[in-house]
């Protein structure tokens, strides 16, 4: 991860691409296409050159070219290699962001090895993943998993918590740990974010010794907070410890995802937000 991105100077638009799609990305998809669809092409028999015509994907460039790029079948290439590199002109130099998404879900339409499939999407979600995405793939489809709204959130708490250098360092470090594309920690991103609703919560007590549960207390009592809210803040602190900060059994499960770090972070900014308004 780069400096700019390790510590919150790069936007959080720019960490978590929704909307956009940088080169990394783009090489990642294109690569899962490859492996699992080009560099499965076999020769047809007896022939001396790599013909698309009677070949394992002849049917699978037919249903691209009519049904999604809307040309004559016989407008397909002869050879296989002519046949890539029109696509990746298309994919590299041509198609916006959305259209090589459109393009991604026609390839699992069409995909031609059905025992193959489920490990194709695999590679795809991991790609999204790995270059921290707002969208994977459910049901055959892309789907937005991070909305304009989440990321609003973020921006805001990292703004708002200018004042409070402990509170913004917690969540500078949580979106850090949180989308590392080498090395991502969704366990320690969500230790981080709940540290960062603690921080918040002692500066508004004014109690630095003030554990989660007391200071949540004594801003239930100060500033009348919603019931709804109390009850979510009382649940967040079921995720701390009076100690090192975590106690909550998922913290020892080994599948911690993105998505998990990301509720977390999303969830604690959102509170952040509102306790600096409730409390000006």
């Amino acid at each position: 991860m780069r400096f700019s991105e390790r510590y919150g100077y790069k936007p959080v638009p720019e960490i978590i691409q929704k909307e956009s799609m940088d080169e990394v990305l783009k090489n990642g998809l294109w690569n899962a296409i490859s492996e699992c669809i080009f560099q499965k092409y076999s020769r047809p028999y007896l022939a001396r050159t790599n013909l698309i015509s009677d070949s394992n994907l002849e049917s699978f460039f037919k249903l691209l070219f009519h049904s999604f790029f809307k040309k004559r079948i016989n407008q397909i290439p002869y050879l296989i290699e002519a046949t890539i590199e029109e696509i990746d002109t298309l994919f590299f130099k041509k198609y916006r962001w959305y259209e090589i998404y459109d393009f991604i879900e026609a390839c699992i339409q069409y995909f031609p090895f059905d025992e193959d499939k489920e490990d194709f999407i695999l590679l795809l979600n991991d790609c999204l993943e790995a270059e921290n995405s707002a969208y994977r793939i459910v049901n055959n489809q892309i789907t937005e998993i991070t909305s304009e709204q989440e990321i609003q959130s973020i921006e805001e708490a990292l703004q708002n918590t200018n004042p409070y250098s402990g509170v913004q360092l917690h969540l500078n470090q949580a979106l850090k740990l949180m989308s590392d594309r080498q090395n991502p920690d969704y366990r320690n991103s969500i230790k981080e974010s709940i540290s960062a609703i603690e921080s918040i919560c002692k500066i508004i007590t004014q109690d630095d010794k003030a554990t989660l549960g007391k200071a949540i207390k004594i801003i239930e009592d100060r500033y009348s907070l919603h019931a709804a809210l109390r009850g979510s803040l009382s649940q967040l602190y079921g995720y701390a410890s009076d100690g090192d900060g975590i106690r909550h059994a998922m913290l020892k499960e080994s599948n911690l995802s993105y998505i998990d770090a990301k509720f977390m972070l999303v969830s604690c900014t959102n509170f952040i937000n509102y306790l600096i308004e409730k409390t000006k």
